[in-house]
């Protein structure tokens, strides 16, 4: 995309997020809902297909315009990014890496709509960050596929026309062998989708339990046509997805310090701004500095990823290095604000809460420890 007119798109995106979405924050907390005026602009934005191709009617972003947005978006509540991530991330890009021609024509112009919205359904009570473990199984009959399964935590889910669900084909196989990944319509019988989940942030962004019983596929939604490719449809998605989120958890930790400077500047305690005291100063200093290191390790991050030269080892580092950092900061910015910090009524209350997830999905902290050990040790002693 020209820079022009990507510039202009960004813009747009900081304005809407800066005087529509933040306003909305303690309506989408007390709701667990996004507004869905909020949803409608969105849309009408390009959102729901920002990194869906343009052939396919999305805007085509490159991973380095990706991190950009997701900088902006995460100035607000991570539910708003959730609405549309699954389109463009974990969900959709199954379909632009490995769907075939009459998948991607049939799918993704109404996934860049946000006419259709897909869950990627991957966790199992027994397979989360390992997805090696997966148990639900898809058995071939004729000219469709009879899936029997439980899926856990699928975002967007009671709200999704599409689930990506992967399932084992082989039985002869373990581990990473075997799985394939179909496009099955929610709507489909056998699916029961189970009851929000109540978690401990991120209200807005839902979650629920999935079941498959008997539910028939037909041969033509096993997605790029080929059995077995499920589990490298999954890790291409899931490193694309963890360079989203660093950059994503960079957009929130800019907001918290935001928040920490602006309380610190007007909140006094015996006559004197706190904002004046050094070791508060200290807790900005050292977010400000945490933040500015994630920022520049994103950037370099998705240019790597767009030249092809490092799309494993860096997004594991960054989202390992980002999540961990927006904890931190977010912990400082309730600090900062003392025993308000601890009130629902303040935005970094809420954040702190949000921000703890970031560690847990798309692989958590200490399995993006392994990935980033195995990349540095791949060809030792060759």
């Amino acid at each position: 995309m020209e820079t022009e007119e990507f510039n202009a798109i960004l813009d747009a995106v900081r304005t809407f997020v800066r005087k529509e979405v933040v306003p909305a924050e303690d309506e989408i907390e007390e709701t667990d809902r996004i507004p869905d005026r909020i949803r409608k602009q969105a849309a009408e934005m390009g959102l729901f297909g920002y990194a869906i191709p343009e052939e396919h009617g999305g805007l085509g972003f490159t991973m380095s315009e990706e991190v950009r947005l997701a900088i902006e978006v995460g100035w607000t509540t991570p539910a708003f990014r959730s609405m549309f991530g699954t389109n463009n991330g974990i969900a959709g890009q199954v379909l632009v890496n490995f769907g075939t021609d009459e998948q991607k024509a049939r799918f993704l112009p109404s996934l860049a709509s946000g006419e259709t919205v897909a869950s990627f359904a991957l966790t199992e009570p027994e397979a989360g960050s390992d997805p090696s473990g997966i148990r639900t199984r898809a058995v071939r009959e004729g000219d469709h596929y009879v899936i029997n399964g439980q899926k856990r935590f699928i975002t967007n889910a009671p709200d999704a026309d599409l689930f990506m669900v992967f399932a084992r084909t082989d039985d002869s196989t373990s581990g990473t062998k075997g799985i394939s990944v179909f496009a099955v319509d929610a709507k489909s019988p056998g699916i029961e989708i189970g009851p929000k989940d109540a978690k401990m942030g991120q209200r807005g962004a839902t979650t629920s339990e999935l079941s498959f019983t008997d539910v028939r596929v037909p041969v033509e939604d096993l997605v790029g046509g080929v059995e077995g490719e499920g589990f490298g449809a999954a890790m291409r998605s899931l490193a694309k997805g963890r360079l989203h989120i660093a950059a994503l958890c960079v957009g929130m930790a800019k907001r918290l310090i935001k928040e920490s400077v602006d309380y610190a500047a007007v909140n006094r305690q015996g006559g004197t701004p706190i904002a004046e005291f050094q070791l508060v100063q200290a807790l900005l200093a050292d977010s400000e500095a945490e933040a500015y290191a994630g920022h520049a390790m994103v950037l370099e991050a998705a240019k790597a990823y767009d030249d092809g030269s490092d799309q494993r080892l860096a997004p594991s580092s960054c989202k390992l290095f980002c999540t961990e950092m927006v904890g931190r900061v977010a912990d400082r910015a309730v600090q900062v604000h003392g025993g308000m910090g601890y009130m629902r009524s303040v935005p970094v209350e809420r954040f702190y809460r949000d921000a703890r997830l970031f560690r847990l999905y798309e692989g958590t902290s200490e399995v993006q420890k392994l990935i980033i050990a195995k990349q540095l040790l791949r060809g030792a002693g060759k």
